[in-house]
């Protein structure tokens, strides 16, 4: 899962675009996350601040490479494509409400930036985006 706050960079930018580069990460938690990346991985889009919600789907196009934005070469960028909007955006207290996301990145650490998810956590936002509930 990817953050953005939709005032600087959002889901329809994204669209608009067709690809963007997530460069200038700078945490090094994120930064490993990111190097994880392989091309063709699908990443959740999160859009922060005031209207916290995944908004969408993603696919990793070219995975980590040097973060051009950077000084330092530890630092990594990739490229993304929007796949889908999501029909219904997943709110932030739905995703707490949930006990099958309980150890999810995003309410542990709320701050990170870039975050792996389980492959059921996966399946489960996307299920919501949908409309759906999956159950277990």
């Amino acid at each position: 899962m990817v953050k953005q706050e939709p005032e600087t960079y959002s889901w329809d930018d994204f669209v608009r675009d067709g690809k963007t580069d997530w460069t200038g990460v700078r945490n090094y938690q994120a930064r490993n996350n990111l190097r994880e990346m392989k091309t063709g991985d699908q990443v959740l889009f999160y859009h922060s601040g005031k209207d916290k919600a995944v908004v969408g789907l993603a696919e990793v196009v070219v995975g980590p490479y040097p973060d051009p934005t950077a000084n330092d070469s530890q630092w990594v960028a990739v490229d993304l494509k929007p796949v889908k909007a999501f029909s219904k955006p997943v709110p932030l207290p739905a995703i707490r409400y949930d006990k099958r996301l309980s150890g999810l990145p995003l309410i542990k650490q709320s701050q990170l930036s870039v975050m792996p998810l389980t492959g059921d956590e996966f399946e489960i936002l996307v299920g919501m985006g949908r409309g759906r509930v999956r159950k277990k």
